[in-house]
């Protein structure tokens, strides 16, 4: 499979505002001067853990899994400069099918050398909000550009962001198969179900 062309399925910004007014979100008023692909609320404004419920998949709620209860200390990853403003637009944002079954700490580099950011979580959320069809059976991604510092000095903690469709397994429970999840990743590990997702860029108004 290829990989989902963001810009043949997201609207305009100004519909995707509406859409997150409509989730009850309290959003900053749009710049008129904004331009990008999707718009984002920076995770100061709303954090990860409140967008996640909000997803829908299936007429399923998403949720985030509990052992990933330390979400609020992943920032933006080293190199990563998401914009100092509330609502920021995310350019050319790609799934990153082709990078199914290799590890973040493989495909990071990549990335750079294409030019490319990893995905945060919270983009990773707004798209999943916008376009609930970016995830689907066997085909998700990790948000590599969300990142914990370790305990020690210099180090990362070794676990990355992702989203994809629980099985209705574990602690998950059965009600919940089929519905949106955000959980985690070993960074050093590979998934033929996870792809990479990454952006071309970001930008805010002044």
């Amino acid at each position: 499979m290829t990989a989902l062309s963001s810009l043949a399925t997201l609207p305009e910004l100004a519909t995707q505002h509406q859409r997150l007014l409509d989730l009850g979100l309290a959003v900053p008023p749009l710049p008129p001067d904004l331009r990008g692909d999707l718009l984002v609320l920076h995770p100061r404004h709303t954090a990860a853990a409140q967008l996640a419920p909000l997803l829908r998949l299936g007429g399923r709620q998403g949720f985030v899994v509990e052992d990933l209860t330390d979400l609020a200390d992943f920032g933006p990853a080293p190199g990563v400069e998401v914009p100092d403003a509330d609502l920021y637009a995310v350019h050319a944002p790609q799934r990153g099918d082709e990078f199914a079954n290799q590890s973040p700490d493989e495909v990071d580099p990549q990335l750079r050398a294409r030019g490319r950011d990893p995905m945060t979580a919270s983009e990773g959320l707004a798209w999943a909000l916008q376009v609930p069809e970016v995830l689907e059976r066997n085909h998700c991604f990790m948000t590599t550009g969300s990142r914990k510092p370790g305990t020690r000095a210099g180090r990362l903690d070794a676990r990355v962001p992702a989203l994809w469709i629980s099985n209705g397994t574990g602690r998950d429970g059965v009600a919940r198969r089929g519905a949106p999840k955000l959980g985690w990743c070993w960074a050093g590990n590979r998934h033929t179900w996870l792809g990479i997702a990454s952006v071309g860029g970001r930008s805010a108004t002044t």
